[in-house]
């Protein structure tokens, strides 16, 4: 994985990341259910791309075939896009929990709220948060609890961090 100029990784690589995490679900879970389509949600707010498979939201489904998923027959993925109208977070949430999704991706953080209040059963793996404890999405780092969990910014922990050796 590389790094930007800035300490950042290239957003590609960020959902190829994110689809190793959803895939990454508990061996058990997937045995049990062998042959079943995995239904996964994917929330951005962004405009979707005329060509999504070559967009870096593509990361998803590259990082899942690369774990030898087959999308369409092991796996499918429910996009939503928002185009900037975060008010309709409510309205995807209830579309993917009517879906029965088995995980929902979200590619932004103001989609969490949202998602929690639609479901506590389904997995919500948010693509990152700059500081998912202060916000209330999670109870800790350590032990998220709930059905959330994700990647957090590594800025927000080198704050905390550093503001522990100031007197």
């Amino acid at each position: 994985m590389r790094i930007g100029r800035e300490g950042h990784m290239r957003r590609r690589e960020f959902i190829t990341l994110l689809g190793g995490t959803v895939a990454a679900w508990p061996l058990a879970a997937r045995t049990q259910q062998a042959g079943k389509l995995w239904r996964i949600g994917f929330v951005s707010g962004a405009v979707r791309p005329p060509a999504l498979e070559r967009s870096l939201y593509a990361g998803l489904s590259h990082g899942m075939r690369q774990l030898g998923y087959v999308e369409g027959k092991d796996f499918v993925i429910e996009y939503r896009f928002a185009e900037g109208k975060y008010e309709r977070f409510d309205d995807f949430a209830g579309e993917l929990v009517r879906l029965k999704a088995d995980a929902i991706v979200l590619a932004t953080p103001a989609a969490v709220r949202a998602m929690q209040k639609a479901t506590d059963a389904i997995p919500i793996v948010m693509g990152y948060s700059t500081d998912p404890v202060g916000n209330g999405f999670v109870a800790s780092l350590a032990r998220p609890g709930g059905n959330t969990t994700g990647l957090a910014s590594s800025s927000t922990m080198r704050l905390r961090n550093s503001s522990s050796c100031w007197p």
